[in-house]
């Protein structure tokens, strides 16, 4: 059984994912995230794990994602301009990234989402189509893809 974490550390990481929830436009790595808090990378990868289940990397990317599942349903932009507008720099990486997250492609999504009844409230459309963490999304292994 693993120890707990001491609140001070606690109080780092907190810090370290709301600059990624504010900042996610930004190109931040772990070096980067570990000074502001003043902790080694290393150090703060694995506290981030131990607290959160996920790297901050995957954290980012998550965060990056949910926001590119908004501009994406919202239309008027292409999956390469939603790319660089949440911060990510490689459209190939984004690209599976997301489709880890959400199990389809990120056209795919595009063109689904507008496909998607109008009215819903947005609390409800954000959590029926919330990225799963962990690659974790249904059918991501097998093939199969949700179908809204």
């Amino acid at each position: 059984m693993s120890r707990p974490i001491p609140l001070e550390d606690l109080v780092r990481l907190r810090r370290v994912r709301d600059r990624i929830d504010r900042e996610y436009r930004q190109p931040l790595d772990v070096p980067a995230l570990a000074a502001g808090v003043a902790l080694s990378a290393g150090h703060l990868s694995r506290l981030f794990r131990r607290a959160y289940g996920e790297s901050p990397y995957s954290y980012l990317m998550t965060r990056r994602v949910e926001r590119a599942m908004s501009l994406l349903r919202g239309g008027g932009m292409s999956v390469t301009e939603v790319c660089f507008e949440v911060g990510s720099s490689s459209l190939g990486t984004f690209s599976t990234r997301f489709t880890e997250l959400v199990g389809m492609p990120p056209s795919v999504y595009r063109e689904r989402a507008g496909r998607d009844p109008d009215g819903l409230p947005t609390c409800v459309v954000r959590h029926v189509t919330r990225p799963v963490r962990n690659r974790e999304a249904p059918g991501a292994a097998d093939g199969l893809r949700f179908n809204p």
